[in-house]
């Protein structure tokens, strides 16, 4: 698992609208929360995409771009997007490469059955590529929060 003061890992997957995003393109421009969900339009991780988007102009206020990623495909991160009018980038990792590289693609036990999955996580991303706090097992309700609490002292 990933620790602060790491360099983060590279990244380079397509958002919503199909467009590759990649680390190198925020280093010495902006700050990025780097959040990890299993899936668009579930519960958990609606609360959490809300809740960044309730954020989002404090985050841009802070130099700090917000970005989810998980192993939808971006016509469905557009629909999650566009359903709930979120203001976050969202990357479509289907080849699950960003969730190996982030160590969130784990084993998970649910009503006693084994399988892999994205662990809900979080990962703050200095403008220098340095994880500032690396986060898993995040719960989704005031987490956005707390991520702009630790974006605000950057």
């Amino acid at each position: 698992m990933l620790q602060a003061k790491q360099p983060a890992p590279a990244f380079s997957s397509p958002n919503q609208h199909g467009t590759t995003v990649s680390l190198a393109d925020f280093a010495g421009k902006q700050h990025i929360v780097l959040y990890f969900y299993p899936k668009d339009d579930t519960p958990g991780c609606t609360i959490e995409a809300n809740e960044f988007t309730a954020l989002a102009a404090e985050f841009a206020a802070h130099n700090a771009v917000v970005i989810g990623v998980s192993k939808d495909d971006c016509s469905s991160h557009q629909a999650f997007i566009d359903k709930f009018g979120l203001k976050v980038e969202l990357l479509a990792d289907t080849s699950g490469e960003v969730c190996a590289a982030y160590g969130v693609w784990q084993e998970k036990e649910k009503n006693g059955v084994k399988k892999m999955g994205i662990v809900r996580s979080t990962f703050v991303i200095d403008k220098d590529g340095t994880l500032v706090t690396a986060q898993y097992q995040v719960t989704p309700n005031g987490h956005a929060q707390a991520m702009l609490d630790v974006v605000k002292q950057l």
